[in-house]
């Protein structure tokens, strides 16, 4: 026998005194009972169910079988035939006015931008979203559906819901006609929006308070809308207003002025970074020369080597970079870190060294791994403090080994 859906009727009815007809035990070991009659709403079409109490038990859960029949998944055995059942109010309303405030944007973008909602999900936790049919439209302001659906929000107008059966579906100018049979429940925003829904929602528009729409996502030829409404919208507004306060004093300037001052730190750091780049290559160029003038000779090459610490693999690059370029050298450089060990090898052309057999003959001795050419080649491994003190060692060796 199916369960009474009391929610249908009266949304705001969060107490009530229920009795129990019948205590099952779920595939998943969970404990669940049946009441005749019941407030609380189960999983369905796009919104999630209720939470509350039945007597001391918690409600975790509800779901919905094929006959109708409502469980809901407590926390503990529930002793008692007949209990005092209460329905977390928040949760509930924070529902009712995301499921009404999906109804309302939907209608406002379908009315004021020709955009077809596809589907919905209500969520509470994290922003509802709403899909639509975009096709081949391109960038679209959604603007003026939010405007529109804000402002039937301030006009508070009626939201009734009533049953009507399958051949009075063509008296009623849904916004998609439904797809199912016997009887079917109409949620309408007094003559706006109709839709088929057997949601929890809110009474007038009023109550929702406000609608904001807080990102949108392609997905193929769907627009993906995500969208907060209520006191979740009003906690998000206080959020984003918190934040931009506090970077406003860190600017020392006003929240409305954040984006100026922003985009004026955004110049400056970029011609902090042009003129950091322009000190780097400078700084290469000196550091290239003092190791040439420090190189020592070996079977009529300049050999520089040279060992860093904490040092970025690609600052080593750009130094080998400069190397490679300097006749008669042949440089390896080392940077480590207390765990692994980078090299970049260089080898001037003139040399009739190969810079990446080098580099690979110095790996081996730890078992690094790497890659690159006969004038340029970098890589690295895991390397021990011993290692990293001796990697040099056997250099000269290696060179004769890499002549061309």
């Amino acid at each position: 026998m199916s369960t009474e859906l009391a929610y249908l009727a009266d949304p705001f009815r969060l107490e009530f005194d229920a009795e129990i007809t019948e205590r099952v035990k779920l595939p998943d070991g969970r404990t669940g009972v049946i009441l005749a009659t019941t407030c609380f709403f189960p999983t369905g079409g796009g919104q999630e169910h209720d939470t509350g109490t039945l007597g001391d038990a918690r409600v975790i859960d509800v779901l919905i079988g094929d006959t109708g029949t409502v469980v809901h998944v407590v926390d503990r055995e529930v002793g008692a035939m007949r209990v005092h059942a209460t329905i977390d109010r928040p949760r509930r309303f924070a529902f009712m006015q995301h499921h009404s405030a999906q109804h309302l944007l939907s209608h406002a973008l379908d009315e004021a931008l020709a955009l077809e909602t596809v589907s919905a999900n209500i969520n509470i936790d994290t922003p509802s979203t709403i899909d639509l049919a975009l096709g081949a439209r391109g960038d679209v302001d959604l603007t003026p559906g939010e405007n529109l659906a804000n402002a039937l929000i301030y006009e508070d107008h009626p939201i009734k819901s009533y049953f009507i059966s399958a051949d009075q579906i063509p008296a009623i100018p849904f916004r998609r006609p439904p797809k199912v049979s016997g009887q079917i429940r109409v949620v309408e925003i007094e003559g706006r929006d109709y839709s088929a829904c057997g949601g929890t929602h809110c009474t007038r528009t009023g109550m929702i308070g406000v609608v904001k729409i807080v990102k949108t996502e392609r997905r193929a030829e769907k627009l993906r809308v995500h969208f907060l409404a209520g006191q979740r919208a009003l906690e998000y507004f206080q959020d984003i207003h918190a934040s931009v306060t506090l970077v406003a004093r860190q600017f020392n300037t006003s929240p409305e002025a954040v984006g100026q001052a922003v985009e004026k730190q955004r110049e400056a750091l970029r011609a902090a970074q042009k003129e950091l780049e322009t000190f780097q290559t400078e700084r290469v160029a000196l550091e290239t020369q003092r190791l040439v003038t420090s190189a020592q000779g070996l079977d009529g090459i300049k050999l520089v080597t040279a060992s860093f610490r904490q040092r970025a693999l690609q600052e080593l690059r750009a130094l080998a970079l400069q190397l490679q370029n300097e006749p008669g050298v042949v440089a390896v450089l080392a940077a480590y870190d207390g765990a692994k060990l980078a090299l970049a090898v260089a080898c001037a052309p003139d040399t009739g060294v190969n810079a990446n057999a080098l580099m690979r003959a110095q790996l081996a001795e730890f078992g690094g791994r790497g890659g690159g050419d006969a004038r340029l080649a970098q890589g690295g491994g895991a390397a021990s403090e011993v290692q990293f003190q001796s990697f040099n060692a056997h250099t000269g060796e290696y060179i004769r080994a890499a002549r061309k």
